[in-house]
């Protein structure tokens, strides 16, 4: 009878002792996890994309240390010709959940593909490389829509604006800069720098303002990253005095209480109008003395009232201006 007694006891026993196992194994890994060190990078591979011949891209990489340890960054070394990195001193030491930040550049010197790497050299098992590549292209031309502009006769003080369109071919194209050798003559309606995709165009608009009579000219430089990096465009223009022509208007008043008149002038009809009072005009006259010669223009006039609540436009006149 007391055979049956016994086995019992040995069940009992085994569960116990797997139990002490499996507990004993827990504690050893996570021992191990606390040593461990690890470096990862913002990108594993840097593509720079077609580059034009004699310009210079830039990116940055990052590298974090996501392990458990300090990591000590000792060597990063660069192949492939073309290839830079800036703003990476080492050794670098990284706490946990640190980051150094530099910049990997790329300058083809030729065209074509071009390949490379940086391998980070650290107290990490296993390495880190960061794969790189890019395209040199042969610099793009950067051609006008007209070599020479003919502003003709502008009033002095008055300006007149023309419309020059610029076009990149072969490759991209980057307007770095733009000057004047005359301040008679200006530039806008571009922020520089100005990147022009090939086979893209861009709209500069191009202001004479005469400061005297005769004849003005000048030229405007475009610099830019093309194989032809200077673009020139020569100005021409005549300024009149001031005041040599002039239109007197004159309308009826307004049957209501107003705090005056405003005059606004188009060269073309049906508008749109510009105001040309500088104040509010308090009679039912004014003289335009900023017309120019050979031109037409149209008037408009409106009446304010006391609230200044503005009304609509009166009739249209028009006014031709003789040549000079």
């Amino acid at each position: 009878m007391s055979l049956p007694h016994f086995i019992p006891r040995l069940l009992i026993l085994v569960p116990a002792l797997s139990l002490f196992l499996v507990l004993t194994a827990r504690v050893a890994t996570s021992s191990s996890n606390s040593n461990h060190r690890t470096i990862t990078a913002s990108s594993s591979n840097l593509a720079f994309g077609n580059i034009p011949l004699g310009g210079s891209l830039t990116q940055f990489e990052t590298l974090t240390n996501t392990g458990n340890s300090t990591v000590t960054i000792s060597q990063a070394t660069v192949t492939g010709p073309g290839f830079g990195v800036r703003g990476l001193t080492l050794p670098v030491t990284l706490s946990k959940g640190q980051s150094v930040t530099f910049r990997v550049l790329c300058t083809p010197a030729a065209s074509g593909r071009m390949t490379g790497s940086i391998v980070v050299v650290s107290n990490t098992t296993p390495g880190l490389a960061i794969a790189l590549s890019g395209t040199g292209v042969r610099a793009g031309q950067l051609t006008s829509s007209a070599s020479a502009l003919n502003f003709g006769t502008v009033a002095v003080g008055v300006s007149k604006s023309m419309t020059a369109t610029f076009t990149a071919t072969g490759s991209s194209v980057t307007i770095s800069s733009a000057t004047s050798t005359s301040p008679e003559f200006s530039l806008s309606g571009v922020s520089l720098p100005k990147t022009i995709a090939a086979g893209q165009s861009v709209a500069l608009t191009v202001t004479f303002k005469p400061q005297s009579s005769g004849t003005a000219s000048a030229s405007i430089s475009l610099g830019s990253n093309a194989a032809n990096p200077s673009v020139v465009e020569t100005l021409t223009g005549s300024g009149t005095a001031a005041g040599s022509h002039s239109v007197s208007l004159r309308w009826s008043p307004s049957a209501s209480a107003v705090a005056g008149y405003n005059v606004y002038r188009s060269s073309t009809p049906a508008g749109p109008y510009t105001k040309i009072n500088p104040v509010l005009n308090a009679g039912t006259d004014y003289v335009d003395n900023s017309v120019q010669g050979g031109k037409t223009y149209y008037y408009v006039s409106t009446a304010i009232n006391t609230s200044g609540i503005e009304s609509k436009y009166s009739n249209q006149m028009p006014a031709v201006i003789p040549s000079p």
